[in-house]
């Protein structure tokens, strides 16, 4: 089994493996390209989200400066926005809904190494896949952990850490993140 294979079972693979590299160097590139357009160049930056990502909605706006482990592996429904230096390891799927928005400075990641010094010498690492729901707004500074899914009309707080799952309807925050209150779903 190839380390591409693996990592798409969701078994332990070698994240130096010379194909795994050619796709994060490749989005790498993508990434750097995105980022070097003028902001106001929106037909371009439209292009260039829609070659980089796997899918995107209406009305997409990635701002600089962004970066990602693959690109196609990242799903986006309509009016989502990355506000700056927004990171997405996308190493396995991530899923997002619409009308989505996400602070600066703000993580999302799929991939995981272990506990053991052993494994970690030998260059293994995990993926497991982050879904977020419609009408989520992220704040600023936020980790999003490995297989998290967070569900519609959510709330997080600047600054949290979301290391598990999160239900509807609600605002979270804090390290690890946690429940602060429900919220209406008043659409």
């Amino acid at each position: 089994m190839t380390e591409l294979e693996k990592l798409q079972n969701n078994l332990p693979y070698n994240f130096k493996d010379s194909e795994l590299e050619m796709i994060k160097f490749n989005a790498t590139k993508k990434c750097h390209f995105l980022n070097s357009l003028d902001i106001f160049e929106t037909t371009l930056r439209q292009r260039a989200i829609s070659d980089l990502f796997g899918t995107t909605g209406e009305n997409v706006t990635v701002l600089p400066d962004f970066n990602c482990d693959n690109g196609k592996n990242i799903h986006v429904g309509k009016e989502f926005l990355m506000n700056y230096n927004g990171t997405i390891l996308d190493v396995a799927k991530v899923e997002i809904g619409d009308y989505v928005m996400i602070g600066p400075n703000t993580l999302i990641s799929t991939v995981n190494h272990p506990l053991s010094p052993k494994m970690r010498r030998q260059n293994l690492a995990t993926a497991t896949p982050v879904k977020i729901g419609n009408d989520v707004w992220i704040g600023a500074n936020v980790t999003i952990l490995p297989g998290v899914t967070i569900g519609s009309n959510v709330v997080i707080a600047a600054g949290a850490v979301v290391t598990k799952d999160v239900a509807d309807n609600c605002v979270i925050g804090g390290v690890p993140a946690k429940l602060i209150k429900a919220i209406e779903n008043d659409l």
